[in-house]
């Protein structure tokens, strides 16, 4: 890490807000403190010398004017009046002059009359006499003779107190400048110290296990503190190279699982974040690859141009985690005509902390389909069923009342037209029962029978119907085709269903063609009739359960049970096929194909 300057520093400091510390409190508190201490240790160090150079000064004012009155009282000794104040004057004036200090002397005499005063200096060093001293002149006979006043400046007294504090505030100031600057590089390099663990601490942090501290240049104890953050960050390296292939073979694990899940999987974060949607999630939501992912999943937009998910996330926020934790949030939405449940569920940590919600959705297309199917099968049923039964009650109730009026030909048209209605009636029966127990995975018991049987069985008991309609069967046979196992009763049901179907959408006066071949080791069986034909798109879902075609052509009613049984009964319980040709206009061809090698299966279904 490289170093920083303290200029680097100051400038950071200028760049960002700086919230002082406990550290820094104290730092600045210790500056304050000793800078207060050293300015009180200079203020009463220059005030002692001060003193003390007042003190001497004025001692040495009393010694020059010691001195000088006792020259005077040499000089003067025995002198008439006027050589005494020129004696006096010349040595006063002489003195005054050499010495620069010295603003004026005086002379008085016993009595105190001024005896002579040389010239004030104050009035051109615009000074006032800093000391005035006054000492006594004495005779050779120690009478008093008068006395010498002098008054000091005090310049030099003054240079020297000048010379003196600028001394001492200038030992003071380094000082103090030496002692913060060692406070302040102190602190830097222990900040510099504290900031190199730091930068290792956010590396760690950041997953970036291993990192080690290089720097040499610290403290003992810091030393070690480094020393220990590298150990500790070289374990955590190795645990983690000891660990990531599992947690990554665990978390490729979750995410195939979510990925290939048969239902389609949306997770997001707390702040509505897709993070995660599994390939089935895509299909549904007809998204392409990564296309939701990082975005609100509020902004999804369903094929009729609606926030379908907006609404109800809102709902879910708004409703208590532990309410949606036991009942999550339910509802459907549309995407290019399917029907799409979701549900929404809260996530957790293993410490109860909510980290968001994952949607699953499943596609409700065929269950929707199947619905509305059972709803149309049960209003054809009902329907289907009340016809015949309207019948019967009509002419059984006309014959029990009127019956002795009627001649004989015409009870039989009436039981004839009650028979019908009963084998209707039965056959409906039958494909809503046939339904139910398929419906249980019951199975079918075969056994050894004969094909050309159950063909002209079928062709038997249709026989009254082709007759209502003026219909021709024709039937062709190829010969040569052995007993093999198969349920009579079921293959029977099987190919009747496709008669009766033949039958009712041919127009009258048509012909229908039953054929029977051997292909290979397998055996085919059509039923080829002259009516409206089927459309391409219908053809794929003819077999499906309740699925009828419905259009101006074909409106003849029914269960929508009849196919599905036959697909069901031939595939299902047989291993065989079934099979449709079919053009608008050109009539249709239905059949299906059996497999002649089989095992006898014994498990019934009554």
């Amino acid at each position: 890490m490289p170093d920083e300057s303290l200029s680097d520093i100051i400038s950071g400091m200028d760049r960002q807000p700086v919230s002082l510390t406990t550290q820094n409190r104290l730092i600045i508190s210790g500056l304050i403190l000793s800078t207060i201490l050293i300015v009180a240790i200079a203020v009463f160090a220059i005030f002692n010398i001060q003193k003390k150079l007042n003190l001497g000064y004025q001692n040495f004012g009393q010694i020059v004017s010691k001195v000088l009155a006792i020259e005077s009282s040499e000089l003067t000794s025995n002198l008439s009046e006027q050589k005494l104040y020129n004696t006096l004057k010349n040595h006063a004036d002489k003195i005054v002059q050499t010495h620069n200090d010295i603003v004026f002397i005086e002379f008085r005499d016993s009595q105190n009359k001024l005896i002579y005063k040389t010239e004030d200096k104050t009035n051109n060093l615009q000074k006032i006499p800093n000391i005035i001293v006054s000492s006594p002149m004495a005779s050779k006979n120690n009478t008093n003779s008068g006395s010498v006043t002098v008054g000091l400046s005090g310049n030099i007294i003054n240079q020297i107190s000048s010379t003196t504090r600028a001394s001492l505030l200038f030992v003071f100031t380094v000082a103090w400048v030496v002692f913060a600057f060692v406070i302040l590089v102190n602190t830097y390099l222990i900040t510099r110290e504290l900031r190199i663990l730091q930068k290792g601490v956010q590396k760690i942090s950041k997953g970036e296990f291993g990192y080690k501290i290089m720097e040499k240049d610290v403290s003992a104890e810091v030393k070690e503190l480094f020393n220990a953050f590298n150990n500790m960050s070289n374990r955590l390296h190795l645990y983690e190279e000891q660990n990531i292939e599992q947690l990554t073979l665990e978390k490729n694990k979750l995410e195939a699982i979510l990925m290939s899940i048969a239902n389609g999987v949306v997770v997001c974060d707390n702040n509505d974040n897709v993070v995660l949607v599994n390939n089935h999630a895509q299909k549904l939501l007809e998204l392409e690859e990564n296309q939701m992912l990082n975005n609100k999943i509020q902004l999804y937009v369903d094929t009729e141009g609606n926030y379908c998910f907006r609404d109800k996330i809102e709902e879910f926020k708004d409703t208590p985690i532990e309410i949606m934790e036991n009942k999550p949030l339910e509802f459907n939405i549309q995407v290019d005509k399917r029907v799409i449940k979701s549900i929404i569920s809260p996530m957790f940590t293993r410490n109860k902390d909510y980290v968001g919600y994952i949607i699953v959705l499943i596609d409700m297309t065929k269950e929707a389909e199947m619905d509305a199917m059972r709803s149309t099968f049960i209003s054809n049923v009902s329907h289907e069923l009340r016809t015949p039964v309207t019948v019967l009650r009509s002419y059984i109730d006309t014959l029990y009342n009127y019956g002795n009026e009627f001649d004989y030909e015409t009870q039989k048209e009436f039981i004839g037209t009650i028979n019908q209605e009963i084998i209707r009636l039965n056959r409906m029966v039958n494909d809503i029962l046939d339904f139910s127990r398929m419906e249980a995975n019951a199975q079918m018991e075969k056994s050894l029978n004969s094909i050309y049987e159950v063909v002209d069985d079928c062709i038997s008991q249709v026989q009254p119907l082709t007759k209502e309609h003026n219909l021709n069967i024709t039937v062709e046979k190829q010969d040569g085709i052995s007993e093999f196992l198969f349920n009579f009763d079921g293959i029977e049901r099987a190919l009747t269903n496709l008669l009766s179907n033949a039958i009712k959408y041919s127009p009258d006066n048509g012909e229908i063609h039953v054929s029977v071949k051997k292909l290979n080791d397998d055996v085919e069986i059509t039923v080829s009739d002259q009516g409206c034909g089927i459309a391409l798109e219908h053809q794929k879902k003819i077999f499906d359960r309740f699925y009828r075609v419905e259009n101006n052509i074909h409106t003849i009613k029914g269960t929508g049970l009849g196919l599905h049984l036959v697909k069901q009964t031939i595939e299902k319980y047989h291993n065989g096929k079934v099979f449709v040709h079919s053009e608008i206009g050109k009539g249709s061809t239905f059949g299906f194909i059996l497999p002649t090698k089989v095992e006898e299966n014994v498990t019934t279904f009554a």
